[in-house]
């Protein structure tokens, strides 16, 4: 036991040792044997180390906390046993969030061997779930001479503590020796946007593009910064020239085309609007964002409506719901409820369980007096939105206007199940309810709900 014990121990204290006994049992000739041997250690040690490792391994750090103390009073003052020991205790320690206790015994590990990675590694894990930065500073600069990924730790901690010019200088370093990677563009963003140093960004991206005018990314990053900057020339020139270099850019038309209507060339602006609505490597949210914009030039410029449902058609996912949403309220603005109410009900076959295009339909179909569609489509939408009282309410008027009071009544019956804190919406219900009990010729039902909706205070 106490053989397997000390092989154990010595592998996973990171000194190869093979014992004599051991090694015997080796088919002979046996090689040279190791001298390094650290001797046996006593019953009481190995008990309660390996029941810290046990109590460990299944998280009951405190009862491991107890076995590593009494087995570092078994250890008898040897150096190298209580350095295995306290390497144990910093790990529980962390674990249970002790991180000053922790810290003590991990540096103790490190008198006896300053250089061991683990135990750093483990070190500078504490000094990260600590937010001690700058003690994990120090601590990192040994880590990079095991491994020279270390050192965009190390821009990252110069950065969380502002000691931006040797982040950037870390940075710019890494870059030169291993070339450029997304992680480190990130976080030298990062870093200009915290000291607002747009110009030094620029300059970077400028030194970036004329070393390499074929990576697309740096352009786009240099249009982006003299947008904002308001240097919508620069911006503008830098898209012409991506294009130029990266003919088959998709990216550079969501800058393009917004320069091309500014400057009131429609036609290359709808090019442009076409490439981004056509492209898989466009996000739907950028394409939201075109197509508003479009909207938006269409309002001011009405003569160019008809285009309006050209770009649609070429829009490769015209069946998403929030694409007919926004043109269903772009022609519901204009008073052209017919037109908006077929974008909505396109937008619906693709989206039905789009709850704001769906509200939208309902009550405009409701304005329309189209009340069999829209007694149709509210009882489809409570089989998805079974909880929305502004469904039951349509439908309850919807029955209503088609002289089904019946109906009505246990619609609105139910919607009133899921109302809550809305005097509003209340008083709809209660005079739709007036309503169903005059249709059914309850008059003294209908006065009592009448009362109802007379009794709620609304607020202004």
């Amino acid at each position: 036991m106490k053989l397997k014990f000390l092989y154990i121990f010595l592998v996973f204290f990171g000194i190869i040792v093979i014992p004599k006994q051991v090694a015997a049992q080796e088919t002979e000739p046996v090689a040279e044997q190791p001298t390094d041997d650290l001797g046996n250690v006593t019953d009481a040690f190995q008990e309660n180390f390996f029941e810290a490792l046990k109590q460990k391994g299944i998280e009951n750090y405190e009862l491991a906390l107890d076995a590593l103390r009494k087995a570092e009073k078994a250890a008898e003052n040897d150096p190298k046993l209580e350095a295995v020991v306290a390497f144990e205790k910093a790990k529980n320690l962390t674990e249970l969030k002790q991180f000053e206790e922790a810290e003590v015994s991990f540096k103790k590990v490190l008198k006896t061997e300053p250089k061991r990675l683990d135990v750093l590694e483990s070190l500078y894990d504490l000094y990260y779930q600590k937010n001690d930065y700058d003690a994990a500073i120090p601590l990192v600069k040994q880590l990079t001479e095991f491994d020279e990924d270390y050192k965009e730790d190390l821009a990252n901690l110069y950065s969380r503590t502002r000691q931006f010019d040797k982040a950037i200088e870390v940075l710019d370093d890494l870059d030169e020796t291993l070339g450029e990677s997304d992680y480190r563009d990130a976080l030298r963003a990062q870093i200009y946007r915290e000291t607002g140093d747009t110009e030094g960004q620029i300059e970077n991206l400028e030194t970036r593009i004329s070393k390499n005018p074929k990576k697309e990314q740096e352009y786009l990053g240099l249009i982006y910064l003299y947008s904002e900057e308001g240097n919508t020339e620069k911006a503008f020139a830098t898209a012409k020239e991506l294009l130029k270099n990266q003919p088959n850019s998709k990216q550079v038309h969501l800058a393009l085309y917004k320069f091309y209507l500014e400057e009131n060339n429609t036609e290359e602006a709808f090019k442009s609007m076409k490439i981004v609505f056509s492209a898989n490597e466009i996000e739907k949210e950028s394409k939201y964002k075109v197509l508003s914009d479009f909207i938006g030039f269409v309002e001011k410029n009405p003569q160019y409506e008809t285009d309006l449902d050209k770009v649609v058609e070429n829009f490769s996912e015209a069946n998403t719901g929030k694409i007919y949403e926004q043109l269903g309220g772009y022609y519901n603005s204009k008073g052209e409820k017919e037109t908006a109410l077929k974008f909505y009900k396109k937008g619906i076959e693709g989206d039905s369980d789009n709850f704001s295009l769906l509200k939208s339909t309902l009550l405009l179909q409701i304005d329309l007096q189209k009340y069999d569609a829209a007694q149709q489509l509210s009882a489809d939408a409570l089989a998805i939105f079974p909880a929305q009282p502004l469904l039951y309410l349509i439908n309850g008027v919807a029955q209503n206007n088609l002289k089904k009071p019946d109906g009505a009544i246990e619609s609105l019956n139910s919607g009133l199940d899921y109302l809550f804190d809305n005097p509003t919406m209340e008083q709809d219900f209660y005079k739709q309810l007036q309503q169903a009990y005059t249709l059914k010729g309850e008059a003294k039902k209908a006065a009592e709900y009448a009362e109802k909706a007379s009794q709620i205070k609304l607020t202004n």
